[in-house]
């Protein structure tokens, strides 16, 4: 499984956020075009592949920061026994004070049949919250958990990678090459590939992503996370995609995270839950 049981932070029991098993893989264009925000007017424009792109990635997460708010999607696929599911979700991010809030759709059931309520999540410096999320938590009950206990530092918990942490791991990149200029839902962006070092990421990381990030450099089985980076003409980050590497009970599992960015300057509310709102029972597993 990707996530076992972990505890919060009041040492209360949560579950495994996303019971994902296998490996996860995204293709190039599993968001298609629709959505996305058009290009700035080009006012103070620089050319972003005339930079150098280890100083372009190493910024990334930073020029999210000026920006804003963005809306956001995401996929994640895992595939293991021959069985590819996939799980999906979109909300908005708020990049100046770190807050997420995003609508999770879990994959069909082997049968086929869609018997899942999505998943509200909220994404916060060091938690994650989680609604309609475990069997026996009541309806108006979140789920939070310490994403600083979590082997993988909430890379993978939620079936969402953090945006921000996704754009801070681009701070531990190496070996860059540029694959060239494309366009992304009718914005001009440029491709760059490489490998991100996870201890690096960490390190370099902001006070509120370290935390979950060096749980992550020390939870996963190799440090080495291949990447492929989309900035636009601004260098925002407008596409990454993530390869990671865990160790399971069985063999080694990859998890390809895709992330989406779009809507740039969009005014982002998210109101964290109050303690009592927060559910400290067990959680049954299904």
């Amino acid at each position: 499984m990707v996530v076992q049981q972990y505890r919060d932070g009041g040492g209360a029991r949560a579950v495994r956020a996303l019971a994902v098993a296998g490996v996860i893989a995204v293709t190039a264009g599993c968001f298609g075009g629709g959505g996305e925000s058009g290009a700035s007017d080009g006012s103070g424009r620089r050319s972003v592949a005339a930079d150098r792109p280890l100083d372009l990635l190493g910024q990334a997460a930073d020029v999210l920061v000026e920006a804003g708010g963005a809306e956001t999607r995401t996929s994640m696929e895992t595939a293991a026994g021959g069985t590819r599911v996939t799980i999906r979700a979109q909300g908005a991010y708020d990049f100046r004070r770190q807050l997420g809030r995003l609508k999770v759709v879990l994959p069909e059931d082997a049968a086929g049949a869609d018997g899942h309520r999505p998943i509200t999540e909220l994404l916060a410096p060091g938690a994650l919250y989680m609604k309609n999320r475990g069997a026996g938590v009541p309806d108006d009950k979140w789920v939070r958990i310490d994403t600083t206990t979590l082997k993988d530092g909430n890379l993978l918990t939620g079936g969402v990678t953090d945006p921000m942490a996704a754009a801070e791991l681009l701070r531990g990149a190496a070996d860059v090459t540029y694959a060239g200029k494309s366009e992304l839902a009718g914005v001009t962006v440029h491709h760059y590939r490489g490998v991100a070092d996870l201890g690096r990421a960490a390190r370099a990381a902001s006070p509120q992503s370290r935390g979950a990030l060096s749980a992550a450099a020390k939870g996963f089985s190799k440090d080495a996370v291949p990447f492929d980076a989309y900035l636009d003409e601004d260098g925002r980050l407008r596409k990454v995609r993530h390869r990671f590497t865990f160790s399971s009970e069985g063999p080694e599992v990859s998890v390809v995270s895709t992330l989406l960015l779009y809507g740039f300057g969009l005014p982002v509310t998210v109101t964290l839950p109050d303690e009592d709102a927060i559910y400290t029972g067990e959680i049954r597993q299904g």
